[in-house]
């Protein structure tokens, strides 16, 4: 069997962690599947995708110097995860707004002085309030 990197065996599940799990590919020879290398989607828990004893497919993609494999389940299946831009091209446009007339200087006026009305009668209001609190004092 040979056991290189980028080359596609198969193997079964020896042990399940929080940040993987490992598979043995050969007898005496086993390397980790990390968390991120599962599922082309999200894993938050590696046993939701994975259980003890389990026939994977994995593709090695990688070999340290110590000579521990990095092995990936995601790398091994043929069909890729869709890409972002296959994503927008489903999704449809949006829909073309009216352009809108910008405002003219009379509007922008009559917006401002209403704006400030309602803030001067509210401040009228709260300092009158706490003028007749004093007084009584």
């Amino acid at each position: 069997m040979d056991l290189e990197v980028g080359a596609i065996v198969a193997g079964k599940v020896t042990g399940i962690t929080k940040f993987g799990a490992f598979v043995t590919i050969a007898p005496g020879k086993s390397g980790l599947v990390h968390i991120s290398e599962i599922a082309s989607t999200y894993v938050s828990d590696v046993k939701d995708h994975l259980s003890e004893g389990q026939e994977v497919t994995v593709k090695i993609i990688g070999v340290d110097p110590t000579g521990r494999m990095n092995l990936s389940i995601k790398a091994a299946v043929s069909v890729p995860a869709p890409t972002v831009v296959e994503e927008t091209r489903r999704r449809p446009l949006p829909k073309p707004q009216p352009p809108t007339a910008e405002p003219t200087f009379e509007d922008k006026l009559k917006r401002f002085m209403q704006d400030s009305d309602s803030k001067m009668s509210g401040l009228k209001q709260y300092s009158d309030k706490k003028g007749s609190r004093r007084r009584g004092r």
